[in-house]
């Protein structure tokens, strides 16, 4: 039978759907990283984004198209990790823009939802490059928009767009480079596949279970004992249905009643959430709109006192450092320098913009400054600072011997804007080089690699090969060491001893005896060894 219409429940369905097809596919969307190192994140990325839209659109109270579309707009930009997974919640973003005040939705509505999430992203992103992501969502709603017209059966519209979008990932290859080198189709194009199966296995009532192997991995955030100060103890949230005034309106009556506010909404509902040592007065203000629903009240100071992170004496400091890090070493270094909080992360395991944002609003300063650390993680900070009202810089690191130069370039005696300068000037200074594994056979920059094969990663380009960890590392650095070189630091992870870190260090000064070459555990899980050359 023929359907021409999809209503909010079917909506709601087709993302859920789309989350469990996504998430039980996300080995195979990781295996397809560019680099053939261990830690390929692009399909579990947008599968945790999808699982945290999912989460906030069963939350929601209704079931219109309206609102599915929001919560599932809502929930992925909260929760998007990695570049990918902000594509992907500003693709969501632009499709519920396309969809407010529908009931329901045809061929065309759908059409016009995908262009405006396409339109959406591409605007999100500084330099949009074909053959990724972008290019599939495009290419799949220029498609919808050409049938749509005299298409109406949703079954056969969702077939074509689904038959459109494998059509042009497996184009990608030749619009991208790096794609054909390694063999391999983008990514994220093909998370995007996988959510469009997940849509029409939806609409045709094909019942998709979750991944029951599945473990959603909470970001650890680790503060230094001290330097958390909390004057709005009480986490205040709630709903007020059919409000008679503005989400704006509400704002400014409460935004000098606390910190770490968030009201947005519409006629239909406004959800309030801010930090107060005065909720009453919030709930006053709040029930001068209308009635108030899912009200929640969290004394903060309790759970502060509880992990021992609660310091009542500190008044609001002129700067917050927030840092990604992986590895106990590099944890200790940043905290050393100064950083406040530590967000455990990095390349295996992508922060989501909310854990940015939680960051930044549990910071009591001024000023924030942010070091991603790694070029995956730039995006999600972004995103949080947009979304914060603090001031908030973002520093684009994409290492985290970058992120330390940065934070050694730090003074907090010169301006906020004086320091994001002397910081972005720190980390063009260095170089970075990596020491791993590849998981795969494959062609990088005409370097032919085999499973199993020790590489060396200088600057995001593959230097070099081997079966000698030692080797390997040795021959890197020899690479990455110029005469203007003064300072060389050799970073060993967990999986190697401090031993063969001081041989290789000797190994290397024996030719360059007018280098400064330190030592120091890092810690960090994948790569053997991490290098700065300054």
């Amino acid at each position: 039978m023929e359907k021409q219409y999809i209503k909010g429940t079917m909506l709601k369905n087709m993302f859920i759907a789309a989350a469990n097809v996504l998430d039980r596919n996300k080995a195979a969307v990781d295996a397809l990283n560019v680099f053939p190192v261990p830690d390929g994140d692009t399909g579990t990325n947008m599968a945790l984004t999808m699982i945290s839209a999912v989460e906030e659109l069963k939350k929601a109270g209704s079931e219109t198209v309206e609102d599915v579309a929001e919560a599932i707009a809502n929930g992925s930009l909260m929760g998007a990790r990695g570049n990918s997974g902000v594509i992907l919640s500003q693709l969501f973003r632009g499709f519920a823009k396309s969809l407010k005040g529908q009931d329901r939705i045809n061929t065309a509505a759908f059409a016009r939802a995908l262009t405006g999430g396409v339109e959406t992203a591409y605007k999100a992103v500084m330099k949009p490059t074909e053959g990724t992501i972008l290019t599939v969502a495009r290419e799949t709603a220029l498609k919808a928009e050409e049938i749509c017209g005299s298409t109406r059966d949703f079954n056969i519209f969702l077939e074509e767009i689904l038959k459109q979008s494998s059509i042009t990932l497996d184009k990608t290859p030749e619009m991208l480079k790096v794609l054909a080198q390694a063999g391999v189709v983008d990514a994220g194009g093909k998370g995007f596949v996988f959510i469009l199966q997940g849509f029409l296995k939806a609409f045709r009532g094909e019942e998709i279970q979750p991944d029951t192997a599945k473990s959603i991995p909470v970001t650890e955030k680790k503060e230094v004992e001290g330097q958390e100060s909390l004057i709005y103890p009480y986490c205040t949230q709630f709903v007020i249905k059919c409000p008679s005034g503005t989400a704006q309106e509400l704002k400014k009556a409460i935004m000098s009643l606390g910190d770490s506010t968030l009201v947005v909404g519409d006629e239909k509902a406004i959800k309030v959430h801010i930090h107060t040592d005065r909720p009453h007065k919030i709930l006053e203000e709040g029930l001068k709109l209308g009635e108030l629903s899912r009200i929640e009240i969290d004394n903060m100071k309790e759970q502060h006192r509880d992990t021992g992170f609660f310091d009542n004496t500190e008044e609001e400091k002129e700067y917050g450092i927030i840092s990604v890090a992986m590895g106990q070493g590099f944890d200790n270094l940043f905290k050393d320098l100064g950083v406040d909080i530590i967000i455990q992360g990095g390349q295996t395991m992508n922060p989501s913009t909310q854990d940015f944002l939680k960051a930044i609003n549990d910071l009591h300063a001024r000023n924030i400054f942010i070091l991603p650390n790694n070029s995956n993680i730039i995006m999600a900070a972004n995103q949080a600072k947009e979304l914060s009202e603090k001031n908030v810089f973002v520093v684009p690191t994409k290492t985290m011997p970058q992120g330390i130069s940065a934070m050694i370039a730090f003074n907090g005696m010169q301006s906020g804007t004086d320091n994001f300068n002397n910081m972005i000037s720190a980390i063009e200074e260095v170089k970075t080089g990596q020491v791993t594994y590849a998981v795969r056979d494959s062609v990088f920059d005409n370097v032919q690699i085999r499973q199993g094969d020790i590489m060396g990663i200088g600057e995001g380009r593959i230097q070099n090969k081997g079966k000698d960890i030692q080797d390997v590392a040795y021959e890197l650095l020899k690479s990455l060491i110029d005469e203007d070189s003064e300072i060389v630091t050799i970073f060993y992870g967990e999986e190697m001893k401090e031993e063969d870190a001081r041989q290789l260090a000797a190994r290397l000064e024996e030719e360059n005896q007018d280098t400064e070459i330190e030592v120091h555990y890092g810690g960090q899980p994948v790569y053997y060894y991490i290098f700065a050359v300054e």
